[in-house]
């Protein structure tokens, strides 16, 4: 089974990066990975401190994840799996793509503010040539009626 690889962020335009990879795998029968990396530097802290932030950010992240994968499942019969890593996040992506060979395609979101696309999106741009699957940039304003269109 073919699988979309998508980052769980804090971003709004993870998004539209999550929709369009839960109407793509539902329309082709593919499935869901999602990823979402912890950077290192939020942990330089005494070890046990260290050890509760990282419980903590675990559990914040598997909250924002049920939200969408509850979508994914109720709505486009998709089934996400959840994979938390930590790291720096384009040495995360690189990685899982490389240990994964079911993950087909790469589907990140693109930022619209005035400050660009976003640091990811301006990383793997520039390596996009290079990487080992296709990589779908989603707009963050398309619309979800838009969205819906074109999956």
């Amino acid at each position: 089974m073919r699988k979309f690889l998508v980052v769980l962020d804090d971003s709004r335009e993870c998004l539209n990066a999550m929709r369009f990879a839960a109407m793509r795998a539902a329309h082709t029968g593919g499935g869901v990975a999602i990823l979402s990396v912890i950077p290192p530097d939020e942990f330089n802290h005494w070890i046990g401190v260290g050890e509760i932030m990282r419980a903590e950010a675990r559990e914040r992240i598997e909250v924002h994840y049920e939200v969408f994968a509850k979508w994914m499942r109720d709505k486009q019969n998709v089934h996400p799996e959840l994979i938390i890593r930590e790291g720096e996040p384009v040495n995360e992506i690189l990685a899982l793509i490389s240990e994964d060979p079911e993950i087909g395609v790469l589907v990140l979101g693109a930022g619209t503010d005035n400050k660009g696309p976003g640091p990811l999106v301006t990383h793997m741009t520039r390596h996009a040539g290079s990487l080992p699957v296709p990589m779908t940039i989603v707009p963050g304003d398309l619309s979800k009626e838009r969205l819906e269109a074109i999956t």
